[in-house]
């Protein structure tokens, strides 16, 4: 439970959302929503939310991956919400627990912070490789991977996921 939003299980949402009592608002980002979605659910990334309402006449659901991104910013999220607001309790992989309908898009591109992953993991291993094998200078590799990673991490800005991001395979997530 946050301190601002109450939490409701994915079963009772799933019911009052049927009943057309509620709507559900997913607040991660495009790719994410992209990619997989509860079945119903309204995109409303959290990076793109200001203090204005989100304009609905009824309660509405707050939905994340896990419930943390939603926990963390309880306070912002009440404030846009209209009326009532709740948060959905585990977010999207509780719905999945609990074997309600979701949509799954396979084909859409991994999330771009997936990506970021994989890729410094790749980067960070083949340094290190490199550098055990070849010689030692490739361990500059990592050890720049993990520079960008902290950078990353203390200023919010992550010049590989704005990089990645930019590659064709990603072009279709950043319009839907």
């Amino acid at each position: 439970m946050t301190d601002m939003l109450k939490t409701l299980t994915p079963a009772d949402v799933a019911a009052r959302m049927k009943a057309g009592e509620m709507i559900l608002i997913d607040i991660r980002e495009a790719d994410e929503f992209a990619r997989e979605h509860v079945a119903g659910s309204r995109p409303a990334p959290l990076s793109g939310m200001t203090g204005e309402t989100l304009g609905h006449d009824k309660p509405v659901v707050f939905t994340c991956r896990t419930g943390n991104r939603t926990g963390v910013n309880a306070a912002k999220l009440a404030a846009c919400a209209p009326g009532e607001a709740y948060v959905l309790e585990g977010g999207l992989e509780a719905w999945k627990a609990a074997g309600l309908p979701v949509r799954q898009d396979r084909k859409a591109p991994l999330e771009i912070m997936r990506q970021v992953q994989m890729t410094a993991g790749g980067l960070i291993l083949l340094g290190a490789a490199l550098g055990l094998l070849v010689h030692p200078g490739f361990w500059g590799l990592s050890a720049f991977v993990g520079a960008g990673l902290f950078v990353a991490g203390a200023t919010g800005f992550c010049g590989m996921a704005t990089l990645l991001a930019a590659m064709p395979w990603n072009r279709t997530a950043k319009a839907a």
